[in-house]
């Protein structure tokens, strides 16, 4: 594989701490910038705004970009508001290339503008989750040295304890509110034409950090050429968007997930996307009916919830529905299935890889299973030694392609990730004859009991079958005759109770289902399992607070 280029020399920073903190690039993972063929194409120097936005003008200026349920902005006026942004960050705030910028909103179009104006400074976007709370920010914005916030007014409350409380945040200006220096107010005098900063295709744009289902986020680092990538791999190899289509979802743009499926994806295949800043089940529905959405991406979850609605409910116009952020259980695509007829694209990524790398679409999907490598990508099982186990062995799930894990100055975490050639994403998985990924654990849910392994989600997903189950999260307790039992956190349907009959007909249901070791011996009943901002199911506190309780 061709090595990846040293960033530096060319960069367009004039802030070198993104360089600077990148991991030495002997600890980075090879990367093959030469396949698909359109990422050989990539030139030396890139700007991704420049690319996904100001490109997209002269075919789609006058069409949908974004949509609101109440609006809706041309490319042309995104890409005005964009430059007129790009103009005040650096006439009045100062902002130069590498400088770090931290954002918080929810999913509209100004917080979309705001992105694409730190790109076309050649700044670094460093996203955050618009739920998190002072003491969060603060951790980010220090680690990653920033000096400016661009913020949702309605959030302003711990932006502005930030501000206080950070040893490097200066300032914030907010957006969406209607006061006399926020940033609409600063907009009207500005040029609505900006000369993007001539970055390097590898120069950092993006500092994303992980949602946190192992504990304190991990910041992790990507380039310009990475966002163009994501969208020259699985958006156009396995989501085939064209200019008609309409994408909708749950996911915040702040993490990955989200500015994938909710901005570089559509405005790469010259579509729009309905951005919606909160919703319900019902109100989903609702907006995918009532603006004929035709690509829709969520988490299992999600799904599971929607499942009964659209089974009362034609959706004519959704064609494409995408799962990622957690296991997707075969019961969820099979109800799915039943009730629209779509199957799903299940799709394996993580914030270090900045999106899918593993998924399949159409007749190529074999329900349960994850899919196959995208093309870019290639994938492996290894065993605990770094060597390939032979198909149908459980091992560690490693993949490499043109993006990879650049963890920002944390080399323990790095050197944990990148190992043997490969990016170890923390998952225990199993190949088959026909080159399909099997998903069995994350490697920290492996559960040995009285010597057998044990994968929590396959006891999930057997639990999810019972109809008195509306969630549930499995893991390893601790037990001093074997070492540790499978526990069961259940959330109940309506309807159901809570009690010792409950939790043996879920333990039957086991028994009868699987091999009967592998039942939950002890059952816990939660009005709700502890989850990231992105919805995935924090297991480790579950952990933490079963060894506590030992």
């Amino acid at each position: 594989m061709p090595e990846p280029k040293a960033p530096g020399g060319t960069s367009a920073h004039v802030d070198t701490f993104a360089a600077d903190h990148l991991p030495p690039r002997a600890e980075w993972p090879p990367m093959d910038y030469g396949r698909p063929a359109e990422l050989a194409k990539y030139p030396d120097r890139m700007n991704c705004a420049e690319w996904l936005l100001d490109r997209r003008i002269e075919k789609f200026g006058q069409r949908p970009v974004l949509r609101t349920p109440d609006s809706m902005w041309t490319y042309a006026e995104l890409r005005d508001v964009a430059n007129r942004i790009a103009n005040v960050l650096v006439d009045e705030l100062g902002v130069k290339p590498g400088n770090r910028v931290l954002m918080r909103s929810p999913n509209n179009p100004m917080y979309v503008a705001c992105w694409f104006a730190v790109m076309k400074v050649g700044a670094v976007a460093v996203a955050t989750m618009p739920l998190l709370r002072a003491r969060e920010l603060t951790y980010i914005a220090d680690i990653a040295d920033v000096k400016v916030a661009l913020c949702d007014k309605r959030l302003a409350g711990e932006m502005q304890a930030t501000v206080e409380q950070s040893a490097t945040l200066e300032r914030a200006l907010y957006f969406n509110g209607d006061d006399a220096d926020g940033l609409e107010a600063r907009l009207s005098d500005k040029p609505a034409s900006f000369d993007n900063a001539d970055t390097a295709a590898d120069d950092v744009c993006l500092i994303a950090f992980t949602s946190g289902t192992t504990g304190q986020p991990k910041g992790c680092m990507h380039f310009h050429r990475d966002i163009l990538a994501i969208c020259d791999t699985f958006s156009r190899y396995v989501l085939e968007p064209g200019p008609d289509d309409i994408f909708a979802g749950s996911p915040p743009i702040a993490f990955t997930f989200g500015l994938g499926a909710l901005v570089t994806f559509p405005m790469h295949a010259g579509a729009s996307t309905l951005l919606i800043e909160s919703y319900t089940p019902e109100t989903m529905i609702e907006a995918i009916a009532e603006h004929e959405v035709s690509v829709l991406f969520t988490a299992p979850t999600m799904y599971r919830a929607l499942t009964p609605l659209a089974a009362e409910r034609a959706l004519p116009s959704l064609k494409k529905c995408v799962s990622a952020g957690e296991s997707l259980p075969k019961p969820t695509w099979d109800d799915w299935h039943a009730a629209t007829g779509i199957r799903i694209i299940d799709g394996i990524g993580s914030t270090e890889m900045l999106h899918i790398f593993i998924a399949c679409a159409g007749d190529d999907i074999r329900p349960g299973a994850t899919g196959k490598p995208i093309p870019g990508y290639e994938a492996a099982i290894l065993d605990d030694d770094g060597n390939e186990a032979p198909d149908g062995t459980v091992g560690r799930l490693a993949v490499r392609g043109p993006t990879g894990c650049r963890y920002m100055a944390n080399p323990d975490r790095q050197a944990s990730y990148v190992r043997h050639g490969w990016n170890l994403t923390g998952d225990a998985y199993l190949r088959d004859a026909d080159g399909y990924f099997w998903y069995q654990a994350r490697t920290d849910d492996m559960i040995i009991s009285a010597g057998y392994n044990i994968a929590g989600p396959e006891v999930e997903s057997v639990l999810m079958e019972h109809p008195s189950v509306a969630e549930c999260a499995v893991i390893g307790a601790p037990d001093p005759e074997r070492g540790e039992i499978v526990k069961a956190f259940v959330v109940l349907r309506d309807g159901a109770a809570a009690g010792d009959e409950t939790a043996k007909a879920l333990q039957d249901h086991v028994k009868a289902t699987i091999a009967p070791y592998k039942y939950p011996r002890a059952v816990a009943f939660l009005d709700a399992l502890p989850k990231t901002q992105t919805g995935k199911i924090q297991r480790f506190v579950l952990r933490e607070q079963e060894a506590a309780a030992r």
